[in-house]
């Protein structure tokens, strides 16, 4: 029998590629969608300004969305994705969690709390059970786990599959979609013709994000990565696909080919939404690119290319789908794991 599911926030960008990739997914059945006060009461079909690429499920638009609440979702309810904004989802996830629900958020409040599993299934499956300390330490009968931010995915799995060299420091200037913004973030007039070299906040987050990620868990606590790391951020006019340049030093020596092998082997999963191959790696120079790569492993894939030593080490590119694997995808993934690990 599926598990039943809600989605927090679903008239959202990412709240309806959420709703695109639950809705024919075999092991979730979508229960409840919440909104604004303002879409409360109203039925999906009207609430939502439906963008994404695909008809809207006529079952979805039928049902009617509640107010973003616990005491509007079904008792019946295990699991709910969540796209709110970071202010509301700071605000509301705790309580949906002391409700008994578990939550599976896309929203940057609380990535870095001590207790709350920031998780790539791929790279760090074993951080979830940092969820039994966050129940004892908050009384939790529900639970929270996060992904992390979209371009933080992006680079991530690639340095996990090179972490045997020992990283020592990491530099990463990312070229991000206009997507990852929202669908109202950035007007025409601010990127077409231009690049805006910052994007507030994405910076810090890339550089903490990646050393919880890549950090160890002893069964108590969490100890980061010591990983040096230093990020430029800037939104380019591609409408998906976050494509960054890395430089990576490692303590062992790494060519070329050890850091190719070592990405085209790095392990996918067994979970649903997981691609065949994780880390897609070409040879071409020119590759990847937003436009011809972004889709690769129905978005869940990430790219790899352009390997060649330099004086600051291994430079490489790396590409992901943002709105998929740097948003609903991984979240979705993440609720995956919570149902084979047992924790719905």
């Amino acid at each position: 029998m599926a598990v039943r599911v809600g989605v927090l926030g679903a008239t959202g960008a990412v709240g309806q590629r959420l709703i695109q990739l639950l809705e024919p997914h075999p092991e979730f059945e979508i229960a409840a969608l919440t909104a604004s006060e303002s879409s409360a009461g109203k039925t999906y079909g009207q609430a939502a300004k439906w963008r994404v690429n695909s008809p809207i499920p006529d079952d979805i638009a039928e049902m009617t969305v509640t107010a973003t609440e616990p005491e509007a979702v079904p008792d019946d309810v295990d699991l709910l994705f969540s796209s709110l904004p970071s202010s509301v989802g700071a605000e509301v996830e705790p309580t949906f969690c002391e409700d008994g629900y578990v939550v599976s958020s896309n929203s940057s409040n609380s990535r870095m709390a001590d207790d709350v599993p920031l998780v790539i299934p791929e790279v760090n499956a074993e951080h979830l059970d940092l969820l039994e300390v966050q129940r004892d330490e908050r009384g939790w009968d529900g639970a929270l786990v996060k992904n992390p931010n979209c371009s933080t995915i992006t680079f991530v799995p690639t340095l996990a599959a090179l972490a045997e060299f020992g990283l020592e420091t990491v530099h990463v200037a990312t070229l991000q979609a206009v997507s990852g913004a929202g669908y109202d973030g950035v007007t025409s007039m601010e990127i077409i013709d231009n690049a805006i070299p910052y994007i507030g906040s994405e910076e810090d987050k890339l550089e903490t994000e990646s050393r919880k990620l890549l950090g160890e868990f002893d069964g108590a606590s969490l100890t980061h990565d010591e990983v040096e790391v230093a990020a430029s951020c800037n939104r380019i006019p591609t409408i998906d696909g976050h494509l960054e340049n890395v430089w990576v030093e490692t303590e062992d020596p790494l060519s070329v080919e050890d850091a190719k092998t070592a990405m085209r082997e790095y392990p996918s999963l067994d979970l649903r939404s997981s691609p065949d191959q994780f880390i897609h790696v070409f040879d071409d120079p020119d590759r990847p690119q937003p436009r011809m790569d972004r889709t690769l492993g129905d978005g869940m894939a990430i790219a790899a290319g352009g390997h060649r030593e330099s004086t600051f080490g291994l430079q490489y590119n790396c590409l992901s789908h943002n709105t998929i694997r740097g948003a609903a995808g991984a979240s979705v993934l993440n609720g995956e794991l919570l149902l084979e690990n047992g924790y719905l």
